[in-house]
């Protein structure tokens, strides 16, 4: 099993949202709902490339900026993590039964490290971060990597995404992918599942996604 984080298993593109428009402000402009939308799921230098043309502002630096937004969701994610609605409870059932479980997400490792005292420390084997891989969602390395630290082959494996670039990313690794969106909905996509939460989503969905008899 391979999960995404940030809108998948938990509520935290809000939190993004505002640090994003906290950032804006100190610009002196406001982040606009298309450009924030086109933002999510992508890399933090693909999301400050955004900003900084959707503010009118090309020549800012990328970097101080990324190393702006990184310390304030830090503070935010301390604040604590909500969970996507059915995610926790099909999480515990993927671990329940020996699943080998990795979490892929495009947040930098100290994010993630925050995150996992809500996510839980051993709820993965192998956790794959966005400053971590030489390519980042879309590109399909993400999941590469992540199905080689399982040891299992990534057309074994089913991908949990709410974003459109994550879909992408999934599919081009060879997983099979079920999407639930969450900020922005998802067009139907040829090879992808689609349901509106993981409330409900069990083993046997999973099993089926895979064409294995249930679990």
């Amino acid at each position: 099993m391979l999960f995404d984080m940030d809108g998948t298993l938990v509520d935290s593109e809000k939190l993004w949202d505002v640090a994003l428009q906290e950032l804006a402000a100190v610009y002196g402009g406001i982040l606009s709902d298309t450009a924030r939308k086109s933002m999510i799921g992508t890399s933090m230098a693909a999301s400050m490339r955004i900003l900084h043309d959707d503010l009118g502002q090309p020549e800012r630096d990328p970097l101080a900026s990324a190393e702006w937004i990184n310390a304030r969701i830090l503070e935010l994610f301390r604040g604590g993590l909500q969970w996507r609605p059915g995610a926790l409870v099909l999480l515990r059932a993927v671990r329940a039964a020996g699943i080998p479980t990795a979490l892929v997400t495009s947040s930098v490792r100290p994010l993630v490290e925050v995150a996992m005292d809500t996510l839980g420390r051993d709820s993965f084997d192998a956790v794959v971060c966005g400053d971590e891989v030489d390519s980042v969602k879309p590109h399909p390395e993400p999941y590469l990597t992540a199905a080689r630290l399982l040891g299992v082959p990534i057309a074994r494996c089913v991908a949990i995404e709410d974003s459109a670039t994550g879909v992408a990313s999934a599919l081009a690794a060879g997983a099979a992918v079920l999407a639930v969106p969450a900020e922005v909905p998802l067009p139907p996509t040829d090879g992808v599942h689609q349901l509106e939460s993981l409330t409900g989503a069990d083993l046997e969905l999973l099993a089926a996604l895979l064409g294995e008899p249930p679990i």
